[in-house]
């Protein structure tokens, strides 16, 4: 019975690793056409407020959510589990209403925080989505908490099809009727509402039908008080570090247009800079996308080892999460990097601030390792500690904005962003345990430069030898040099024993590879030890 509720569990965990993959790469990607649509200021007056959107959504995709499950996961019977999730949406309604009338009636006040009355049609269309979460985020906590993950997974991903898809048809449209940027952000930030909505007729029948016939008890209104404080010790946690880059972006909206209008730039060219400036945010996700998928297998291990007390496993199991956000983070971080001024021409028809997003483009490796560092130290339920570090990354980047802004323009914004996560990594390391700290005796890191360092040079190379100038060449230097990169970093990686036989079983097609590798080299395995 217990090896087929693990099975359930781990099946689960599948699934929603899953669905939130196609959701994280369908809301990096559509960035792309939308930005050639709409230009770098229609692009700024959206991405100005997503942070808005963006942190919404974190809480009801990830922070009450994963509280409530765990809640749901503890009651001790169907009618507590109903009871648990009655409280859950009571109290989210509170919020979602409350969130949505500081939208509504502080959009103006906000607005000119950003340096730019006229974002507040768009603040207001943002504020829309708040009326969905209370009923999205129980539902699907609740579903969670009965280990019934498709329903989640399934309502991510019909989330963001259409959300992306009142996004797309905003700008198109906007474009056929020459809309100002404004007004077409406005009703392109309506995505997020529809598609809540849409999300909400996939779970809310089924929470209907499984709750059915169970009458929660009334709740003392002091019991919302208390799950309130449990839920911003808890879920506000685990939401905050899922919305961390969302958090710096927040950052960026209020001080970087008003930075650059301070040095001297006119507003009109510093809501366009400010827009070829957000062009990293995608080049990101992106890249966290690729880093991180393999790493989210890992993740239930973590959990289930401390729970049984096997703690060599856990700390194997730890090891391997933090080498594989590590190394999959710096190589993507490395191939962006050196192909730089070709992803910009090829994705945004220019090669403007190629420079800052390089630098941007530093922070897919520091976020991989918080995401790991943290991934271990919840385990180890330190939530207080990471809080704490999360806390004080944020004071750096909101100190350090402003005057690096006024004095290097966005390039500073970029060498913020990228402070402030190192201070957040190197607080989370600190708290590692002492065994997951100090010089890895198999040499990780230096064996890691080995394989990143010619690999990227190489890669390098290639699209300086072909020398694109149009985005047709440019897309060739990519045909090229990426499957290039892809096949060194492999090769490279076995030659240097990056990773072990283990690791490298435990990713997808790793036991496949290994079979090849056995024909092609020889039936021993060393040369991936």
């Amino acid at each position: 019975m217990a090896t087929k509720k693990m099975s359930k569990v781990m099946r689960g965990a599948w699934i929603l690793s899953l669905g939130g993959l196609v959701a994280k790469i369908l809301s990096a990607v559509y960035r792309v056409p939308f930005q050639n649509m709409v230009g770098d200021t229609g692009f700024y007056a959206y991405q100005q407020i997503y942070p808005l959107y963006g942190i919404g959504m974190t809480f009801a995709l990830s922070g009450f959510p994963v509280y409530v499950s765990k809640q749901v996961a503890q009651a001790r019977d169907p009618l507590a589990q109903t009871e648990v999730a009655h409280r859950a949406l009571v109290l989210m309604t509170w919020i979602g209403l409350g969130m949505f009338a500081v939208l509504e009636l502080g959009a103006d006040l906000i607005a000119r925080a950003m340096a730019d009355a006229g974002l507040a049609p768009i603040i207001r269309s943002v504020g829309l989505m708040f009326l969905t979460m209370p009923v999205l985020s129980t539902a699907r906590g609740y579903f969670q908490g009965t280990f019934d993950m498709s329903k989640t997974a399934i309502s991510q991903v019909v989330e963001q099809l259409i959300r992306v898809g009142v996004i797309l048809l905003a700008a198109w449209y906007a474009v056929q009727q020459a809309w100002g940027p404004y007004k077409m952000a406005t009703w392109a930030m309506t995505g997020a509402f529809f598609g809540g909505v849409g999300a909400t007729l996939i779970v809310l029948p089924a929470y209907l039908k499984a709750t059915a016939g169970r009458r929660a008890k009334p709740t003392p209104w002091r019991e919302y008080g208390h799950l309130l404080d449990r839920f911003v010790k808890e879920g506000g946690s685990i939401a905050l570090f899922s919305a961390l880059l969302i958090l710096l972006q927040l950052v960026d909206s209020f001080t970087v247009t008003r930075g650059l209008i301070a040095q001297g730039m006119v507003p009109e060219a510093a809501r366009a800079l400010k827009g070829v400036y957000d062009r990293g945010q995608p080049l990101v996700q992106l890249g966290l996308v690729v880093a991180t998928s393999l790493s989210t297998t890992l993740l239930p291990s973590l959990s289930r080892s401390v729970a049984r007390g096997h703690w060599a496993a856990f700390k194997q199991t730890a090891r391997q999460l933090i080498r594989f956000n590590f190394g999959l983070s710096l190589a993507a971080a490395a191939g962006l990097i050196a192909l730089m001024p070709n992803v910009n021409r090829l994705l945004f028809g220019d090669t403007v601030l190629t420079g800052t997003l390089r630098v941007y483009t530093l922070c897919i490796v520091l976020v991989a390792l918080i995401n790991a560092f943290n991934a271990v130290l919840q385990s180890l339920n330190r939530f207080r500690y990471t809080s704490y570090g999360l806390v004080a990354g944020l004071v750096v980047k909101v100190l350090a904005n402003p005057f690096l802004t006024v004095r290097y323009g966005a390039f500073g914004a970029a060498v913020a962003t990228v402070l402030s996560l190192a201070v957040i990594t190197v607080l989370l390391y600190i708290q590692l345990p002492h065994s997951l700290q100090g010089v890895d005796p198999r040499w990780f890191n230096l064996r890691l430069m080995l394989v990143v360092g010619p690999m990227s040079e190489a890669v390098h190379l290639v699209a300086v030898h072909m020398q694109p100038q149009n985005r047709v060449e440019t897309l060739w230097v990519f045909i090229v040099a990426v499957p290039l990169g892809v096949v060194l970093f492999v090769i490279l990686g076995a030659i240097f024993h990056l990773y072990t036989v283990r690791e490298v079983l435990a990713i997808p097609y790793g036991r496949k590879f290994m079979k090849w590798w056995q024909h092609r080299f020889g039936k021993d395995t060393h040369a991936i030890r």
